[in-house]
């Protein structure tokens, strides 16, 4: 979500509202942006309405769908995983009242880790799954998954022009799995924020999930499920993102950091347990595959919380407020003082607080960053350091998120790209000294 002027239109993907820009491992949020119907250049039939909402069992998307079924090749299956590897959401019809006894029972944070560690010891079970780079390149674009990926890419272009400037920096396979993945949550998100989210219901994500199903079954319903079908070595992740978006349909306001955290891991945590995979870890790493999910995990949750510090203002005008409401009271706030955009000393205060946060969390994903992939070290370096400057332009505001959006000037992102790029020299699993002192040097 930085500030870019330029304008990147895919051919046939017409735009049905402004939208906003995304950073390289940011997730797709709760904002009423609209996105172009994807389109196949070579469309015979016409194609139906621009965002319009298709009748129950036809897989409503919002504006990014694609008019013509997929008719290439069926991806392979992937095996059924462990129901466990998943985290439950409290029941719809009294969410307050089930996440405040699911806490009490256990935090939020627990229950996540307990998943993170499973998913880890999976994948440290099956070397294949951590490293689906590897694979021939001919399997992963055979048949017609070359315009599937080449689509994703697009709409990543078009929509996303930071996240898309970061995958450029990867390799070319993990390039198009990145992109694969982003734009399933992207599609995700526009369910429930789309210019369909008024005609969305809890019915629509079942349906939504039902066709997850189809694209691990190897049943694509169109050339972006395909695309995806093709990446994913692993789904729960994609699942417990889907929770978040019920979550949006039914819930605006989070009690404590401990209900936060549940919607921070589902709608971004996710993101970054489904990359992990596609990045790869260095087999140079002398570190458990525990700490590299972690800190993927810590930087999806940093993601999220930066974009919720700088989206205040936008998202009170929608009637959202996304942060802990104890400790807006602790800090002596109220509804009142975000509603009417206060930017007041105490309001000052509980910011410095909540950037705190969000910053230990950007550190611990540092952690999982050294320990990727050389090839993957780069770009996912470039996401944290340009991510983590929005917070410092949000203090140069002085702290008034409600009229002044934070954004990263372009020059301060070239900048950043060297020092990501020393930062991905160090050795997994170390603090080399040369590292360390051309990493300073920069700065």
């Amino acid at each position: 979500m930085m500030s870019t002027t330029t304008t990147s239109s895919a051919a046939g993907s017409p735009v049905c509202a402004r939208r906003r820009q995304r950073v390289f491992v940011d997730v797709p949020r709760r904002r009423a942006t609209s996105l172009a119907r994807v389109e196949y250049a070579k469309m015979a039939p016409p194609p139906p309405p621009p965002c319009s909402v298709r009748a129950a069992g036809s897989n409503p998307i919002g504006c990014l769908e694609v008019a013509e079924p997929w008719s290439g090749a069926a991806p392979p299956a992937l095996p059924p995983l462990p129901g466990h590897l998943h985290v439950a959401a409290p029941a719809a019809e009294d969410d307050d009242d089930a996440l405040a006894a699911a806490a009490a029972a256990m935090p939020s944070e627990q229950r996540v880790h307990d998943v993170v560690l499973k998913q880890a010891a999976l994948a440290a079970a099956a070397p294949e799954m951590r490293r689906p780079a590897q694979l021939a390149e001919r399997e992963r674009v055979a048949g017609g998954l070359n315009a599937a990926f080449d689509r994703c890419g697009e709409v990543c272009k078009e929509y996303a022009k930071t996240f898309y400037l970061a995958t450029q920096l990867m390799t070319p396979e993990r390039r198009r799995a990145i992109w694969a993945i982003y734009v399933w949550c992207r599609r995700t998100d526009e369910l429930v924020d789309g210019p369909n989210a008024s005609h969305m219901s809890a019915l629509a994500l079942d349906r939504w999930e039902s066709r997850l199903d189809d694209i691990f079954a190897g049943r694509p319903y169109d050339m972006l499920d395909a695309a995806l079908s093709h990446t994913v070595a692993t789904f729960p992740p994609f699942r417990d993102m889907i929770e978040g978006m019920r979550l949006d349909l039914t819930k605006s306001r989070y009690r404590s950091f401990d209900e936060l955290y549940l919607y921070c891991y589902y709608v971004a945590g996710t993101v970054g347990l489904m990359t992990v995979p596609v990045m790869g870890i260095s087999p140079d790493s002398r570190a458990n595959t525990e700490t590299v999910y972690k800190g993927a995990l810590a930087l999806g949750l940093a993601n999220q919380l930066t974009n919720i510090l700088r989206d205040v203002g936008e998202d009170a005008r929608r009637g959202r407020i996304y942060l802990p409401m104890d400790e807006l009271e602790m800090a002596g706030l109220s509804e009142d003082d975000i509603f009417d955009g206060r930017v007041t000393d105490r309001w000052r205060c509980f910011m410095r607080d909540q950037i705190t946060r969000a910053r230990a969390f950007f550190r611990q994903a540092e952690e999982g960053a050294s320990e990727l992939n050389q090839e993957s070290r780069w770009p996912v370096w470039a996401s944290l350091l340009l991510y983590r400057q929005i917070l410092d332009e949000i203090e140069a505001n002085d702290y008034n998120n409600f009229t002044k959006r934070a954004y990263v000037p372009k020059a301060k992102k070239i900048v950043a790209l060297p020092k990501a790029y020393y930062r991905s020299l160090m050795l997994p699993s170390s603090r080399g000294e040369i590292a360390y002192l051309f990493f300073f040097q920069m700065n």
